[in-house]
């Protein structure tokens, strides 16, 4: 609407003489025809994130649901901006590897969720393994210390068969490694712990050793057991003592 420059009433756009007081109006001017973009396109982010995730899809099986999400925002925004942004191609090209890798998820599901296990059982068997082979270290050195240290027999702690600083081959025997020897063992996924066992003389004649998962079912499923008479026990219901099955080999 606009008004009359006569009477001011208001009259539609395309009259040309007011019915109101019979002036003549001209007719109201047309909008002028907005200029189109001339100057270089802008490459949308959007679409070179989408590609990117696209690629990425063999690294993250999740990142293709993103690049279908960022194709179809970038085609959106590049349909809008009238020539001021480009990147159609990449946008498409991500689409496309974004639909590959949504109708591929549900395989690669699968195949993990058939892997995960298999992987989970193989690492505890190798932890339990490399358990099996520190408590046979352990006998070992407890062996060759009571014939270096007659007067003490079995070391106290296991720290006195590692490595140190200064004092006797009683005090450091260096048999084992820093790992074995610490204040509180712990390797693949087991923890060792020593009691040493005194005869009225005060000589160390006898000890034990149990080995246990850090956290069972995961890091190890069996439980194992040693002591002076070198024979591995092991357990699957609770840590293994001496009246626990023998390993078999």
């Amino acid at each position: 609407m606009r008004q009359c420059p006569n009477c001011n009433n208001n009259i539609a756009e395309f009259v040309t003489t007011c019915p109101y007081c019979g002036a003549a109006i001209g007719a109201a001017p047309a909008n002028p025809a907005q200029p189109g973009f001339a100057g270089p396109p802008e490459k949308s982010g959007k679409a070179t994130a989408s590609l990117v995730c696209g690629i990425l899809l063999c690294l993250s099986p999740f990142s293709s649901v993103a690049a279908v999400v960022l194709g179809h925002l970038a085609l959106s925004d590049i349909k809008k901006s009238a020539g001021r942004m480009a990147g159609h191609g990449m946008a498409v090209a991500g689409l496309v590897l974004g639909y590959i890798g949504v109708a591929a998820l549900p395989i690669t599901l699968i195949i993990a969720a058939i892997a995960i296990p298999n992987l989970l059982r193989a690492r505890m068997a190798a932890n339990e393994a490399t358990a099996v082979g520190s408590l046979r270290t352990y006998n070992t050195a407890m062996v060759s210390y009571a014939s270096t240290c007659p007067k003490i027999g079995y070391p106290k702690g296991v720290k006195n068969l590692g490595t140190g600083s200064g004092g006797s081959d009683c005090d450091h025997a260096e048999l084992i490694d820093s790992t074995l020897s610490g204040p509180t063992p712990i390797k693949a996924g087991y923890r060792f712990s020593y009691t040493p066992q005194t005869d009225p003389n005060g000589l160390i004649t006898a000890y034990t050793i149990s080995a246990d998962p850090v956290t069972p079912g995961t890091s190890g499923v069996r439980h194992f057991f040693t002591d002076q008479t070198g024979v591995i026990r092991v357990s699957t219901s609770g840590s293994a003592d001496a009246n626990s099955e023998p390993l078999t080999p």
